[in-house]
């Protein structure tokens, strides 16, 4: 998928150098609830998982064919359960990409790709109360804000977090889109 600046696409085993560049950062992962990766081996394991699933896109700046990010399209779930027709969108990007608007141009080509492709009904996004970048994000791509919850995040030794969650339905897409 193609936008202005930017290839979303699978993420494959070459990205890996360009996968450690920015979740070696702490800026990165504590923000979208992973740990700082350590060594190219706590990336290439992540990495695997990317590969294996073909909802998670590598954010590739067209200019340099560098992957400077991560987006993915993740189905929604309530406890154990798959909530039918229902998405959610999280993103990451490198620290030396902020302030561009990368990530919006990013998330209205997945809620493209997501609405009209996949045809879900909904596309649900979340950022904690800290992250201001995500937040900024959601407002320029046009969610709603639905509800706030407390969370616990098993992977940075289970920290509480407030997460504000938001949604856009298709519809709301296209009437944002028109």
């Amino acid at each position: 998928m193609l936008t202005e600046r930017l290839e979303l696409r699978n993420f494959q085993e070459k990205d890996l150098d360009d996968l450690f560049d920015y979740a070696k950062s702490p800026l990165v992962g504590p923000n979208a609830g992973w740990p700082v990766h350590q060594t190219k081996a706590d990336s290439k394991e992540v990495l695997q998982r990317f590969i294996q699933d073909p909802y998670e896109f590598a954010v590739v700046w067209r200019e340099t064919g560098k992957v400077i990010g991560g987006l993915g399209l993740k189905e929604r779930r309530k406890g154990e359960e798959v909530v039918p027709h229902q998405r959610e969108v999280g993103y990451v990007l490198h620290p030396d990409y902020w302030g561009r608007g990368i990530i919006p141009e990013a998330v209205a080509r997945i809620l493209e790709y997501g609405f009209e492709t996949l045809e879900v009904e909904k596309i649900w996004c979340e950022h904690y109360d800290f992250n201001d970048k995500s937040k900024r994000v959601v407002e320029k791509s046009g969610f709603v804000y639905q509800f706030t919850e407390t969370k616990t995040l098993p992977l940075l030794n289970d920290q509480k977090v407030v997460s504000l969650n938001y949604v856009m339905t298709k519809e709301e897409y296209r009437q944002q889109i028109k």
